[in-house]
């Protein structure tokens, strides 16, 4: 990873390719950490996310940023848990169906809910957060239902068929700026956050 001493110093790993998700990231956890952290991508092979759990598939990626950069590497894993389905698509969820896609994934939950009474689920995400001096995880939960047809653009996933607890509407109908309040993805940083507070303030 090209970054100079000084940058590096005040960099944190995210271990992910995607930059939409570094996106969302960012916009959660930068208000909640020290200021002059920038957050930058991996450019490292992703690992095998052969985990049980989402804290485990989480640490997979932390650890595996962590080794190739030597940099401070944050990772989630997330998904949606459907009541009526055991827990599924859970840790499956970007792999739910056969394609791989969102919409393919959404439209394989709808068939699987069609006439189901019990619409309750829950968006997760684990946080791993991996540095020299240790590792951290948390787990935080956006409680909601599925609904019968997907609605609104925003977002990516499953938002467009999911509606949280307290809210009018999908996650897909949420703006960035509400979604990045109140998401399960926003809830773990808020956890984490503290602890990236404490590495970075060691640093000095």
């Amino acid at each position: 990873m090209s970054l100079d001493t000084a940058n590096a110093s005040r960099t944190i790993v995210i271990a992910t390719h995607n930059e939409h998700k570094v996106g969302e990231i960012a916009a959660s956890l930068v208000p909640l950490i020290v200021p002059g952290i920038d957050l930058v991508p991996t450019d490292g092979k992703a690992p095998v996310e052969d985990g049980t759990s989402f804290e485990e598939n989480a640490l997979i990626k932390a650890r595996a940023a962590f080794r190739h950069s030597g940099l401070p590497s944050l990772a989630d894993d997330s998904g949606i848990c459907v009541d009526a389905l055991d827990g599924a698509p859970g840790i499956l969820s970007s792999r739910y169906s056969p394609e791989e896609t969102d919409a393919a994934n959404r439209k394989l939950l709808l068939e699987n809910m069609k006439g189901v009474k019990d619409r309750e689920a829950k968006f997760v995400c684990a946080i791993a957060f991996v540095t020299k001096q240790g590792e951290k995880v948390v787990r935080a939960e956006w409680p909601g239902v599925i609904r019968a047809a997907a609605k609104g653009t925003n977002g990516f996933g499953y938002d467009p068929i999911f509606s949280p607890d307290g809210v009018q509407g999908t996650a897909a109908e949420l703006s960035p700026f509400e979604k990045s309040a109140l998401s399960h993805r926003a809830r773990a940083l808020g956890l984490i956050a503290p602890a990236v507070n404490r590495y970075f303030q060691s640093q000095l």
